[in-house]
């Protein structure tokens, strides 16, 4: 029974990923949960439960809890000025296809920009250290491309995150080159019914799963007409296992958890300092409120009056002085730094440039990874309508990382330099306007006036024709102010 033929028996052993998959899974899972916040974080336990806690107190704790999401917000910067220009695409011999304009447009057959789509690639792979890109073209049994055009077919790609890709595996060619020779995923989940997709060189199979009864309910196969398994590994950085990444927030996300621990025990800090808890007997009538009254039972031993436990714990101020150095070690972590809000005003102009300059390192490495994967995508995408795919994609290697107040403030400061020859005013000039100037049209205008030789004013003798009376311009103010009483330079 070959491949093709054979019939899928037991769904949940379909549904099961391989020991890579299941080693990680929990890791995913977290750094997932750790991007996301909100509902799911709170509904994953990151809050560490005391002991003895109830149920209901441990809800309560959860909800007055704040979550400072550091991992949003680091990806955040760097998605910011990776895609704060579009990359620069030439698309060679496909560039005139009809096709490409529709796909630059709706890349996944979703609405999505193929931009907007490899944005998302970005944040992906950053969250989980890679992300996977599908390219597929349906197969509806068309036999020339005019009928596929009029069916609107044409190749769109998918994105899948780790979490949802269960099982695959490596082969190397005899060249030395490694591909991929099987490759299973979790197409979709609607309720209780999961459409999973197997993938091999040979064939294509679809499996629709009811996860309730763990049964499958319906699959097919088509033959695999491209040969090969069409899916782009996209890195935020490579790890020394191949198609694992390394996750830009993995140790974010454990500063993270011990900030959002830390702020739950600055809650309970308060409370215990403002309500301390009051020891009384089982039979005591206590009130509640500030100045309530408490009744006791005239017989009662008088050892064993009421009284409040002194509250002894952390005070407020070391656990914030606590969860500031950790935002600290996330910054220095992230290469952040300089461009997080309240810590630039507090970092000196050397620490800063060096900060930016390691940031600098790191998106360029992220652009160069991004680039590879796009590329990839396109010769997938070229081969699937029959063409060599011989286009460019580049993005941007160098992003423009300064603090421009800092700079301005130093230019103005050069300006007031004793003994300035013409050509250090000029190239002071230029800098300063390379700063505050972002079109590219105008700041080469400026460039252009600032390069023009200014011509010399020559003194010389104005005449007034009515009277005789000369006069001697030795400024241009001057011959400005003689002309307009009548003066003419004869």
């Amino acid at each position: 029974m070959n491949a093709i033929e054979q019939i899928v028996e037991d769904a949940a052993q379909f549904l099961s990923g391989n020991t890579t998959y299941t080693e990680y899974k929990d890791q995913w899972q977290f750094l997932f949960e750790s991007y996301v916040g909100g509902k799911a974080y709170k509904n994953a336990g990151h809050l560490t439960r005391y002991v003895n806690e109830s149920p209901g107190e441990y809800t309560a704790r959860l909800e007055s809890t704040p979550l400072q999401n550091h991992c949003n917000s680091v990806i955040s910067v760097y998605n910011g000025f990776l895609f704060r220009q579009a990359p620069n695409r030439q698309y060679g011999s496909i560039e005139n296809l009809p096709e490409l304009e529709d796909f630059l447009n709706d890349a996944d057959m979703d609405g999505r920009s193929f931009n907007s789509f490899m944005k998302d690639v970005s944040t992906y792979s950053s969250i989980f250290g890679h992300a996977w890109i599908v390219v597929a073209k349906p197969d509806i049994g068309a036999t020339t491309r005019g009928e596929e055009m009029e069916a609107g077919v044409r190749p769109y790609v998918s994105m899948l995150s780790p979490l949802t890709v269960l099982d695959w595996s490596w082969k190397r060619q005899p060249n030395g080159r490694y591909v991929l020779d099987y490759f299973k995923y979790i197409e979709e989940v609607n309720g209780d019914v999961v459409t999973c997709k197997e993938w091999s060189p040979d064939f294509i199979r679809t499996v629709v799963i009811d996860r309730d009864n763990d049964v499958v309910t319906e699959q097919f196969v088509e033959p695999n007409g491209l040969g090969k398994i069409p899916a782009v590994l996209a890195y935020s950085q490579r790890s020394i296992m191949r198609g694992i990444g390394i996750s830009d927030i993995a140790d974010i996300a454990s500063a993270q958890k011990y900030i959002y621990n830390a702020l739950s025990e600055i809650e309970q800090s308060i409370r215990l300092d403002s309500h301390p808890s009051l020891v009384v007997t089982p039979n005591t009538n206590v009130g509640v409120g500030a100045g309530a009254l408490i009744h006791m039972d005239e017989s009662m031993d008088p050892g064993l009056k009421p009284y409040v436990l002194d509250f002894q714990g952390a005070s407020v101020e070391k656990i914030l002085a606590a969860i500031n150095q950790t935002v600290e070690s996330i910054d220095k972590m992230a290469n952040t730094g300089a461009v997080r809000a309240t810590v630039s005003r507090t970092m000196s102009g050397v620490a800063m440039e060096t900060e930016f300059q390691l940031l600098n390192a790191r998106l360029s490495e992220k652009g160069d990874s991004l680039e590879l994967a796009e590329e990839q995508v396109w010769k997938l995408w070229a081969e699937y309508m029959g063409y060599a795919w011989d286009g460019v994609v580049e993005y941007p290697d160098s992003f423009n990382l300064k603090d421009k107040g800092n700079d301005l403030e130093l230019y103005l400061k050069a300006s007031t330099a004793p003994h300035q020859t013409e050509t250090y005013k000029k190239q002071l000039q230029k800098q300063i306007a390379q700063t505050v100037i972002m079109d590219e049209l105008e700041l080469s205008e400026i460039y252009n006036e600032i390069d023009e030789p200014m011509e010399q004013f020559v003194p010389h003798i104005m005449q007034n024709p009515t009277t005789g009376e000369t006069r001697i311009a030795n400024t241009e103010q001057e011959h400005l102010d003689l002309a307009s009483r009548g003066y003419i330079h004869p």
